[in-house]
């Protein structure tokens, strides 16, 4: 007799399960698919930046690249180009976004999704793991504006120190 007791409950658990795996572990991501560029100002000064987000690997990979010039700080000096490309994946044990972000200076930032707003439009990855950069911690919000339009901070910390805004981007959608 136990055994039919326990019955309804195994169904009810393997349909959760179910539930689970027909969900979208990449619906907070899917807004920020395509091209977009925009201002952005900080700690390196003000510029622009172009980006793009697109899947890849039968849409089990959103790739990011992003090119970020800065202008000059002094008359006659050279502009500041940064440029970045990023892997997010979908880790199914943890359930959970990660990010690696590969910079152009050489460092690497492993980034997982922290947190995301009750609306659905503010995301939080927080570093796991800076590569060639110990000690530091550093953490991203976007902010969706509208379709059209995404707002960045990255915040960005020593070792031993608070982390503090390092730059801003507001993006708008260009394709």
């Amino acid at each position: 007799m136990k055994r039919f007791r326990l019955l309804p409950i195994a169904v009810v658990i393997a349909l959760s399960a179910l539930g689970q795996t027909q969900s979208d572990p990449w619906a907070p991501l899917r807004p920020f698919v395509g091209k977009w560029e925009g201002a952005t100002s900080g700690k390196p000064g003000n510029g622009t930046t172009a980006r793009e987000y697109r899947f890849e690997l039968n849409d089990q990979f959103l790739f990011q690249r992003d090119k970020s010039v800065y202008q000059p700080k002094d008359p006659g000096g050279k502009p500041l180009a940064h440029e970045d490309f990023g892997v997010f994946s979908y880790d199914k044990a943890m359930n959970r976004i990660l990010w690696r972000q590969f910079h152009s200076e050489g460092f690497v930032n492993e980034y997982a999704l922290d947190s995301v707003g009750e609306d659905g439009k503010t995301l939080e990855f927080v570093t796991t793991h800076i590569e060639n950069l110990p000690g530091f911690r550093a953490k991203k919000q976007y902010r969706i504006v509208s379709a059209n339009e995404i707002e960045e901070t990255f915040w960005l910390a020593p070792p031993g120190k608070e982390l503090a805004v390092y730059t801003v981007a507001h993006l708008k959608r260009a394709q």
